[in-house]
């Protein structure tokens, strides 16, 4: 795991991940600013991956972050390795750093006004990766 964010301005790219959909964000690490993208697919790799390419080809990013969910006292889970999985696949697929961050509560954190909200929670990750690496 990258121990630096990246040098500054950079693109970044969040994903929440998930067997079903996968969240996506993008962010500014000049600005600081974030804003959910869209919730991709995943039920297959062969909806999963394209949509992820086309997402990194449209954005450049500098760098991915990938929430990584925990259960509440902070040990790991299932679906704590698939994501963990999830964020070695990038960095193998793309040569581009990518950080996790923690993401307990960040389904908490979005309001639960609509049926999907994995972009708006990709988007508290790369908010809180922000918060964690000074940047807001």
């Amino acid at each position: 795991m990258p121990e630096q964010c990246p040098a500054l301005p950079a693109t970044v790219l969040a994903f929440d991940f998930g067997l079903a959909r996968i969240g996506s964000a993008v962010g500014n690490t000049f600005t600081a600013t974030v804003q959910p993208l869209k919730i991709l697919s995943a039920r297959t790799n062969a909806e999963k991956w394209p949509a992820v390419t086309r997402l990194i080809e449209e954005w450049q990013p500098d760098a991915l972050v990938v929430g990584v969910p925990l259960k509440t006292d902070g040990s790991r889970q299932e679906m704590t390795l698939r994501a963990e999985r999830f964020a070695r696949q990038l960095e193998g697929r793309y040569r581009l750093p990518v950080y996790r961050v923690d993401e307990r509560y960040s389904s908490v954190e979005v309001e639960h006004g609509r049926e999907k909200i994995d972009d708006m929670s990709a988007a508290v990750i790369l908010q809180q990766w922000f918060g964690e690496n000074g940047l807001v």
